[in-house]
């Protein structure tokens, strides 16, 4: 049974993340709070431990150490009822949006309410068709094969799948990795608005700038396992911070290079 949040308390709230895969530690002391209702980015170059944060709250990756909650609850010290129903309020969005080729696009959509037996198939059916039309898709794309979709289509796809379930907190894996520039806007555009609409609590990570800005109200940036900086997203390339106006401005030269030859 889950407890009612106290009025201030953090939608999520990470503290003392770490995590190792044999000698390289990736999460080093991670603390970070996203307040209900807020969309957090978090960016970073690649293999810097962004994906391993979103796959430690799903309960994908078991963490060596440190606390998640939701909204006050620490997941490790829940039975598997309770951590099962905290986790069930997450809707993801992955990198390549990760449909099953197998499955057509309704069935993708509805997969987890299906999983959890929460509707029957015709219900699902109708519910799939609903969060396709918030993405902006008809009806009929329903009834095609992801093979059978655009890059930009898959990510819309697996928005409406992200969002099925309720959407209270979202997470969102480089939503516009692979997009050319228009596209990843209107899939900018798109989680912004699912966010606001379903008053969803949002973390997302990325390393592209002009997507942070757009998606984020609150950012922060990972590197060396740890988060060096955090503040308004509308400061990402005003930081005042090396680190962070090195990687945001794409500098060669800078405090992250120097880390790196060292």
């Amino acid at each position: 049974m889950t407890e009612t949040p106290q009025a201030g308390t953090p939608k999520i709230r990470i503290r003392g993340l770490r995590k190792a895969f044999g000698a390289k530690q990736v999460l080093d002391g991670i603390d970070l709070d996203v307040a209900a209702g807020t969309s957090m980015v978090v960016i970073g170059g690649s293999g810097s431990g962004k994906s391993v944060l979103l796959k430690c709250i799903l309960g994908l990756v078991e963490p060596d150490s440190g606390t998640i909650e939701i909204d006050g609850q620490d997941l490790a010290c829940l039975d598997q009822p309770a951590r099962q129903a905290l986790r069930a309020q997450i809707g993801m969005l992955f990198q390549n949006s990760a449909l099953f080729d197998s499955l057509p696009v309704w069935e993708n959509v509805a997969f987890g309410l299906l999983a959890q037996h929460q509707v029957s198939r015709a219900q699902a059916r109708t519910r799939a068709a609903e969060m396709l039309g918030q993405v902006g898709l008809g009806p009929d794309v329903g009834g095609l094969y992801p093979a059978e979709l655009s890059g930009g289509m898959q990510k819309r796809v697996g928005l409406a799948r992200a969002i099925a379930g309720g959407g209270r907190i979202l997470l969102f894996d480089e939503p516009t990795t692979g997009l050319d520039p228009i596209m990843g806007a209107i899939i900018d555009g798109l989680i912004a608005d699912c966010v606001r609409r379903l008053g969803s609590t949002a973390l997302a990570i990325t390393h592209d700038m002009a997507s942070a800005a757009r998606i984020g109200d609150r950012a922060a940036m990972l590197f060396g396992g740890r988060l060096v900086w955090q503040g308004e997203a509308a400061q990402l390339l005003d930081s005042g911070n090396p680190m962070v106006d090195q990687f945001t401005h794409g500098r060669r030269d800078g405090p992250i290079q120097m880390e790196l030859r060292g």
